[in-house]
């Protein structure tokens, strides 16, 4: 399966090689927390930028190990990068850049990211 997603204002689309989530995450870190970010984690190579690459920008904060890949046009965070425990690159997805998710009805987990 798979699916799509972008930023707000479209510039920057990609898609997805993974089912869509039954459950996300809702960290409370100060900056998951003020975008209002709602996460499902993939492995790194089921992501796939279709469109505006060039748009895409990157931001890091505490540790640096996170990057927070966002649209340079609106400002919005589509999604992360990191690497896993073993090394294994992982994706991040912000649920609310995929139309086709009602995320009225997805279990949301709660992450204290602010204690780590």
């Amino acid at each position: 399966m798979g699916y799509e997603a972008r930023c707000h204002c479209g510039v920057v689309r990609f898609a997805v090689e993974a089912d869509l989530p039954e459950k996300v995450v809702a960290c409370n870190c100060s900056h998951c927390e003020a975008k209002g970010l709602l996460l499902t984690a993939v492995p790194g190579a089921s992501v796939r930028v279709t469109s505006g690459e060039g748009q895409l920008n990157t931001y890091r904060f505490n540790k640096q190990v996170i990057a927070h890949r966002f649209c340079s046009e609106c400002g919005t965070q589509c999604f992360s990068q990191a690497s896993d425990a073993d090394g294994s690159p992982l994706a991040m997805i912000n649920m609310r850049c995929v139309p086709e998710v009602d995320l009225d009805a997805i279990e949301k987990m709660k992450f204290d990211g602010a204690s780590c």
